[in-house]
């Protein structure tokens, strides 16, 4: 194909993601969602045509920013980032253009500017060492050990398994693994290697010579010269003083000694030739027990090869868990693990090598000496959780478990500060329900990392939310009132969509394109299908959508008409709903009343709520109504509506006398607050339900208590400030300056457009 002509396809599929951007979706329905994945695909066809995709959407970003098109630069930007990362070589000039593209948009409004800001440094360092972003997706998704770039990432996938099909879950589970079996760490690092020399020297860089030296070579030659590269490439990205021509003469010394055992030959050098980029490292889990995801995270800084047996793992976990529960809260504020004995305290009860003989009798000797006091032997078995987690900490950036004792007067050596060298892609699938227990989950792990700090300075933790919604739900998951439509159980990617089109297209579409792959019957057109699709926009997901959209985390405290029940606290995400409960004994005693007339149905509810002003001033309310139920929603119906919001719907009762007689009427009663007390007057039961799971209901509830949910340290640091200030009101000292509110960050393509 001619270059006009392959500039003319290129643009014309360019016009048509645009017009899907606008709501013109393409005759097909079968190809929404995958304009972008095809563009892309037909580049990898053809890797040399990359920079021609790279010129048309400049072009177009350039066109939509003079034509005030907005809605279109973060789509175009991140196709043309993608494009960049994978091209084999993109000239100086092209890559120049996009950098200047981007600095202008540090003049706009978020999200722009932080979108221009991210894609300005990153192409800054890759105009002066090509190919440095191409080799940090590779080294961080594939765990590839190297000094200069000691990051690693991984995507787990959780599903929750009441709420997808057996067969989505197999498709997904099926599709994961086959993801990972045509990859290895020497192929990994054969294409950092190539990727490298021939972004740097292009054309010149004999790319099948430097395959077949690559693949004669032992796997520690291999390892050997992926060091060398990575070193030269990182260090030419992190000097301000660097320059392009200096860096490709560093890889060209390092291409001619890779060759240096393998005789080129007198055949003519093939161009660019594509360097495929490896699927990320996905595990695929079924979510079913409450810590999974606590667990799965600490098994990823600290992998199960360096734990002493494998079967002794879940009862370590169960073990820290114990000892995490009894910790004294005064001391979580610290950053170490205590270093527990598991001697009796007694120094006959040393071990041998321990009784040496002491040299001569002197003051200075006698001081040194240890001092033993009485105490109690513990028992061996729970303290092996400590020491768990101990040896997950001897990776590079972790604090050394134990200090050697230092003599007096010699000032200690500072620590090291953490890094967090990890980083924990979440996805989940599903709907609304899964986000609900993401939501205590996550809950959960904020109020553990409270009381004992481990993996907060060390993993970097990331949320991804892809709907998935089957055809017929489980029913035994769904309350009654959500049952209408999937839409119903997908507010919060709805919500998603209509703040970011790129979600929508994209990520939106695969609620229902998921569980038709799934269906299809096995055949290898349909592997075909799967295993690249599925797995390319997972991946495309977690390495373009950076920008988070938080979410409030609700707090509720349940009341129960037993007085001797405990009262119970719980968290939601997106919806809190409450009908009247069946109640045989109410009934009996209105019969024994004989009433005359007819008794309205509902119970006699007290609202107390604080009011929503414009002014931001707290306005306490009170109400007395009679109600069959009431629904909050924390999800806007409105992108332009705030986040920090609950729009309440109160189904009232209303007596209408009329020449028939005495009737009634419901009427919808809508109310916005953050704060809201209910209880029941009459003290007839009723029913909540949250987050639209039936799992997730209480019943002879007789009060409930609904506020913004606080980030756990901030609650931990003001009660120690409330110590020695016991009159202050306000949040004074380190409190001022911490997050007050627990807020679900889930990652999309531009976050929320002003």
């Amino acid at each position: 194909m001619e270059t006009t002509e392959v500039e003319s396809d290129i643009l014309r599929r360019v016009r048509t993601l645009l017009r899907e951007l606008d709501g013109h979706h393409p005759a097909c329905q079968c190809d929404r969602g995958m304009l972008r994945w095809t563009l892309h695909k037909k580049i990898d066809q053809n890797p040399s045509n990359s920079s021609v995709l790279v010129r048309i959407l400049v072009k177009e970003l350039e066109r939509a920013e003079r034509g005030d098109f907005r809605h279109y630069i973060v789509p175009l930007l991140h196709t043309l980032m993608y494009a960049l990362i994978k091209a084999p070589c993109i000239s100086d000039e092209l890559c120049g253009r996009v950098y200047d593209f981007c600095t202008k948009l540090l003049t706009l409004p978020k999200p722009f500017c932080t979108i221009g800001l991210d894609y300005a440094t990153r192409l800054k360092m890759e105009r002066t060492a090509p190919g440095v972003l191409y080799q940090r997706i590779v080294i961080s998704e594939q765990s590839l050990k190297s000094d200069p770039y000691p990051y690693q990432e991984k995507i787990f996938i959780f599903a929750d398994p009441e709420l997808l099909s057996e067969a989505i879950c197999n498709a997904l589970v099926t599709d994961t693994a086959a993801a990972q079996m045509s990859q290895s760490p020497r192929a990994c690092m054969c294409y950092v290697i190539i990727h490298a020399m021939q972004a740097a020297l292009g054309d010149s860089c004999d790319i099948s010579s430097l395959k077949g030296s690559l693949q004669d070579m032992p796997t520690s030659n291999v390892e050997h010269w992926f060091q060398q590269v990575v070193t030269a490439v990182e260090c030419a990205g992190n000097e301000a003083s660097a320059d392009r021509s200096q860096h490709a003469a560093r890889l060209e010394k390092i291409y001619h000694a890779v060759l240096s055992s393998l005789q080129a030959g007198d055949a003519p050098l093939g161009g660019l030739q594509g360097t495929p980029l490896p699927n990320p490292n996905i595990s695929f889990h079924l979510w079913t027990e409450e810590d999974q995801l606590w667990k799965e995270l600490v098994l990823f800084i600290r992998p199960l090869s360096q734990s002493c047996e494998p079967n002794c793992l879940s009862q370590d976990l169960d073990n820290f868990e114990i000892q995490d529960m009894i910790s004294d809260c005064e001391c979580c504020e610290q950053t170490r693990f205590s270093m527990l004995s598991t001697d009796s305290g007694i120094e006959r009860d040393l071990p041998a090598a321990a009784e040496e003989p002491f040299p001569p009798f002197s003051p200075e000797t006698e001081q040194s000496r240890l001092q033993r006091k009485g105490g109690i032997k513990k028992k061996p078995s729970p303290l092996e959780s400590v020491a768990f987690l101990q040896a997950g900490c001897n990776s590079p950036g972790a604090k050394p478990p134990v200090k050697p004792q230092r003599r007096p007067g010699i000032p200690p050596e500072p620590a090291a500060p953490l890094q967090r060298l990890h980083t924990a892609r979440i996805v989940l699938l599903g709907d609304d329900r899964i986000l609900g227990r993401l939501a205590q989950a996550y809950h959960s792990l904020r109020k553990r990392e409270t009381r004992r700090v481990f993996l907060t300075p060390r993993l970097n933790l990331q949320f991804y939310y892809i709907p998935v919604v089957t055809g017929q739900p489980d029913t035994l998951s769904v309350a009654d009132h959500t049952a209408a439509g999937p839409e119903e159980l997908c507010e919060v990617a709805g919500y998603l969509g209509r703040t970011d089109p790129w979600y929508e297209s994209n990520i939106n579409t695969l609620c229902h394109m998921i569980p038709k792959l799934a269906a299809m019957p096995s055949s290898p057109s349909k592997h075909l299908v799967t295993d690249l699709f599925i797995t390319d926009v997972i991946a495309y997901y977690v390495r373009m959508g950076t920008q988070p959209v938080c979410f409030q985390v609700y707090a509720v405290k349940i009341f129960f008409n037993d007085p001797e029940q405990e009262p119970a606290e719980d968290v939601f995400l997106t919806e809190l709903h409450t009908q009247v409960q069946d109640s045989t004994s109410h009934r009996e005693l209105s019969m024994t009343k004989k009433k005359m007339t007819l008794d309205s149905p509902g119970i006699d509810l007290t609202v107390t709520y604080r009011k929503v002003v414009v002014s931001d001033r707290a306005k306490e309310l009170a109400m007395s109504l009679r109600s069959t139920g009431l629904v909050m929603k924390a999800i806007p119906g409105d992108e332009a509506e705030d986040l920090v919001c609950l729009n309440v719907n109160i189904t009232e009762i209303v007596k209408i006398n009329n020449l028939s007689g005495r009737s009634f009427s419901a009427v919808a009663n809508r109310l916005k607050t953050c704060n809201i007390k209910i209880r029941s007057t009459e003290q007839r039961p009723f029913t909540v339900c949250l987050d639209k799971d039936s799992r997730r209901t209480y019943r002879n509830v007789i009060s409930v208590e609904v506020s913004p949910c606080l980030e756990p340290s901030y609650c931990l640091q003001k009660t120690r400030t409330m110590k020695f200030s016991l009159h202050e009101t306000e949040d004074v000292g380190l409190v001022k300056y911490m997050p007050k509110s627990l807020l679900l960050p889930i990652n999309t393509f531009s976050g929320v457009i002003q």
